[in-house]
């Protein structure tokens, strides 16, 4: 499936299937699904420019629009099912050149329509070599069946400001597709769901070296020397006291299950409220830009510029 959009399309809708078989009422998928995690970032210089380019190119090739057929397809999987669903993709920026890719969270409601999108405000490393930088303020939080649903894409995570302007929106449920794993990840899920009195659910592709096809030069030039797993995922469920519900799951594909009682938020928050009566507005002050800025702005010859 690495590398290639349609079959990573139905892939994905075949485990929506899956998950609502399960009794699924959200399922989220790790961070950049569609079509892959550009994992060669972590393992190519970035002074090798022409892997590089031939790699962006074949991402970009696999990487999807929104909206686009790509989403409708995804969308009439959820709305058959009754899925909600969070979903990382490679998404081009169709709006201008429709060459910069960003990595994206995708929200599509039960009814299989597009909620929104978030693009990753700040690549981490080596991501900076493929992704470009969301340019605007679209933390969003979407009303839900199963709750106010929110997220952030892997290091986002860390942003204690992009992190509080979604649990000021009222957030009860916290995606957080990533590829990140590991104790401390973990230990960020958890305290996330502390702080912010939220279900978080942490999804992380477990990733192996067999996933990259043979033919992609790289696997035997660049990754040569490993074997197994690159990737153990250790995806995972937390409840509002920072409890794990369901997980890690360790090197192995699969769903994770949990009952998710959006009621459960608000006996917790009786102690902590971060964005209520532990707020403190009169002392901090806290604000987020919303307007993005177009690449192009054309003026009429009666316009001033600003």
């Amino acid at each position: 499936m690495f590398l290639d959009r349609t079959a990573t399309v139905e892939k994905a809708c075949g485990l929506i299937e899956e998950a609502a078989q399960g009794g699924a009422e959200l399922a989220v998928f790790p961070e950049a699904f569609i079509p892959a995690y550009p994992v060669w970032v972590w393992f190519i210089p970035p002074g090798h420019t022409h892997p590089l380019r031939a790699l962006y190119a074949e991402l970009h090739a696999n990487a999807i629009s929104i909206p686009g057929p790509e989403v409708a397809r995804l969308g009439e999987a959820a709305a058959d099912c009754g899925v909600t669903v969070a979903m990382g993709v490679n998404e081009r920026n169709s709006e201008a050149s429709d060459s910069t890719l960003y990595n994206t969270l995708l929200y599509l409601g039960a009814d299989g329509g597009v909620l929104g999108k978030h693009r990753k405000l700040i690549p981490t490393a080596g991501e900076r070599l493929v992704w470009g930088q969301g340019a605007e303020g679209d933390l969003e939080v979407f009303d839900t069946p199963i709750g106010r649903l929110g997220g952030l894409l892997c290091w986002e995570n860390y942003m204690p400001l992009a992190r509080y302007a979604l649990t000021a929106r009222g957030e009860q449920v916290h995606a957080a597709p990533t590829w990140d794993r590991g104790e401390p990840w973990i230990s960020t899920m958890r305290h996330m769901a502390k702080e912010g009195r939220c279900f978080v659910v942490g999804a992380c592709q477990a990733f192996h070296k067999d996933d990259i096809p043979d033919a992609l030069g790289f696997k035997s030039t660049y990754l040569g020397d490993l074997d197994g797993w690159i990737n153990p995922g250790l995806s995972l469920i937390v409840d509002p006291d920072g409890k794990i519900l369901a997980g890690p799951l360790e090197a192995e594909e699969g769903i994770l299950y949990a009952d998710i009682e959006p009621a459960e938020v608000i006996g917790p928050r009786w102690q902590l409220d971060v964005a209520g009566h532990y707020a403190r507005p009169d002392i901090f002050e806290f604000k987020m830009r919303r307007s993005p800025r177009p690449v192009l702005d054309v003026l009429s010859d009666t316009e001033e510029p600003d």
